[in-house]
Parts: structure tokens; C-alpha cells; sequence
């Protein structure tokens, strides 16, 4: 059930999220202390369980969609993390926790340190 995560000796969770860089404004605004709400067709909150994984949906899906992406790297309680099952979403390596949209303010609360940011892309100019 955990599988693939990297659960720290000082009991948190390291995650990461790629995004876009209207949702990194709004971490941004937090004071780099919160994820914003889901918006109303977004029911889960999808952090995902490695860098690698993180940082191909900001090069691949991100800078595409928006013309940078950026790779979110943040800390969570364990034993709070662990209310989320990992989930496959298409292969090895490819994990991810599923927070529903209505549970994502308590995660936040959750957070252990500031949410960094590890990777930047943007769209070849041109």
C-alpha cells in the first residue's frame, strides 16, 4: 500500500506535484505554505510519489498547456499521508496519492516546511 514512497526517519512524506504557473502564483501567494483549491471539474488533488514522474507531466503536459511547468517537491506527515492508498496511474514508477478536492485544505495543514520548487521549464522560444 505504500509502495514506491519516500517515507523520512522524521516521520514525513516526501511528495511532489508539477504545475503550471498560474497554480505556482497561487503556492506562491500562500507564502509557498499551501496548495490552492481544486477548481469545480478537478475532484482530486494528485501529488505524485517521484521527481521523475513529476517532471515529465511539467515537460510534457505543462509547458504545453501553459509554456512553463514546474516540479514541486514538499514535505507531509506520514502517518497523515498514509490515509491515501498509492494508486498506479499507467505503469512502474508512474504513482500517485488521490486527495479528494473536499480534503485538500486538511492536507495542507499537513505540510511539513515550505513546498520548493526543484525544476523549471519553459516553452523553446521561437
Amino acid at each position: 500500500m505504500w509502495a514506491g514512497r519516500v517515507e523520512n526517519p522524521d516521520g514525513t512524506t516526501t511528495l511532489w506535484r508539477p504545475v503550471g504557473p498560474d497554480e505556482l502564483k497561487l503556492i506562491d501567494e500562500s507564502g509557498r505554505r499551501a496548495f490552492p483549491p481544486r477548481l469545480p471539474d478537478q475532484p482530486i488533488f494528485y501529488p505524485v510519489l517521484n521527481e521523475g514522474y513529476a517532471t515529465r507531466i511539467a515537460r510534457e503536459w505543462n509547458v504545453p498547456a501553459s509554456g512553463a511547468g514546474f516540479v514541486t517537491r514538499f514535505r507531509v506527515d506520514t502517518a497523515f499521508a498514509r490515509r491515501y492508498p498509492s494508486r498506479t496511474a499507467g505503469g512502474q514508477g508512474i504513482s500517485e496519492l488521490w486527495v479528494p478536492a473536499a480534503e485538500l485544505a486538511e492536507f495542507n495543514t499537513h505540510l511539513v516546511g515550505p513546498i520548493e520548487v526543484t525544476a523549471e521549464f519553459r516553452a523553446e522560444a521561437g
